[in-house]
């Protein structure tokens, strides 16, 4: 049976979305974004990035896979990209109570129930979806009937990577080569990337001191929220640039390299917010398809005279990652690990080991 709660999206302009409660039927509040994908919500909902927001799936049928098993707290899943859900909702046109996978242990909705994660089905997401991309990123609330209204809440106000960077040092993999990960909010697939080429990957907070451990090579991470609030790890960037040792970093990671570089960031009015988005590497006619979800950019034009862009954005011209014209240092603002999402860049981490 279908359940009959009454739901719905209120955005911060006024406009409201109405539809059913699946999932857990409570409030929610948070920055509005959308995902292209056409499967990967397990990926998506447990990916930090989407700390603090409410996550709209253009695709318009949700649940039909289920959900694949559960992981351990300490284990690098081969299914989810964190413990948790990160998303503070998730919002889809239609959903089916009728899943059905082989690999399946229980349903969207169980799922959703269980972490207390409200989603809301029976709206019109491609009218939301050109909404958002026309009047830029916005606010939300879902409101359940017959329960309180929530207030809003901007989750780029607060420090977000804080809030998902692990606690205590920890240690993934073996090899000759060692790589400090410093974890924004990282994604499981990063970690699964770097070990799968044969390095031991140290990963530690976002504010540890990692110039203090031998290593490599550095890696950072992606991340959620505004990089203006991660000064720290930029300061201990700035110390990793003056050592000379190859550096990496993926989305935020690009962000904090670039301001540790001397370059700034901005709010983007929507944010990149697909599995599709075309991105063209500097120098070549070469364009790939990316994965990407952010909401601030890097200002090529505040680069400094020895760093330039890797890779542009070939719909608005944005930056895409950096790179330092003589040393071993580049970024990526899109997601070359791509869990869930194409996998057409992921040669990126092959040229890191290659630094190495």
């Amino acid at each position: 049976m279908r359940p009959t709660v009454n739901a719905a999206l209120i955005l911060e302009d006024g406009t409201v979305f109405r539809g059913k409660s699946f999932g857990y039927p409570g409030p929610a509040a948070g920055e509005v974004v959308f995902n292209t994908a056409m499967t990967g919500y397990p990926e998506s909902l447990t990916d930090p990035s989407y700390e603090g927001q409410i996550l709209v799936t253009t695709y318009p049928i949700l649940g039909n896979y289920g959900v694949p098993p559960r992981q351990e707290k300490d284990d690098v899943s081969r299914y989810y990209e964190s413990d948790h859900i990160h998303a503070r909702a998730i919002i889809a046109q239609d959903y089916t109570y009728e899943h059905s996978h082989w690999q399946a242990d229980r349903s969207l909705a169980q799922w959703l129930e269980e972490e207390k994660i409200p989603g809301i089905y029976g709206i019109d997401t491609r009218a939301l979806t050109k909404l958002l991309r026309e009047k830029g990123s916005m606010l939300g609330k879902i409101v359940i009937d017959g329960q309180p209204e929530p207030e809003f809440y901007d989750p780029n106000a607060e420090n977000l990577v804080a809030k998902v960077s692990c606690r205590e040092v920890e240690t993934h993999g073996d090899g000759e080569k060692t790589v400090v990960l410093v974890d924004c909010g990282v994604k499981h697939n990063i970690i699964r990337c770097l070990t799968r080429r044969g390095v031991k990957v140290i990963r530690v907070p976002w504010n540890y001191d990692f110039t203090q451990i031998p290593y490599d090579g550095l890696f950072i991470s992606n991340g959620p929220g505004n990089p203006d609030m991660v000064d720290v790890t930029v300061e201990n960037l700035r110390k990793a640039i003056e050592l000379g040792k190859p550096i990496c970093g993926i989305c935020m990671g690009n962000q904090l390299l670039s301001k540790a570089a001397g370059a700034k960031t901005y709010k983007l009015k929507y944010g990149h917010r697909s599995h599709n988005q075309p991105v063209r590497r500097v120098g070549t006619d070469t364009c790939f398809v990316t994965s990407q979800n952010h909401g601030f950019a890097v200002d090529n034009a505040s680069l400094p005279a020895d760093w330039e862009p890797l890779f542009i954005n070939m719909n608005d011209g944005t930056n895409e990652g950096i790179r330092h014209k003589s040393k071993p240092f580049f970024s990526a603002q899109f997601h070359p690990e791509a869990s869930s999402g194409p996998k057409d860049t992921e040669f990126l981490f092959d040229e890191f080991i290659q630094m190495l």
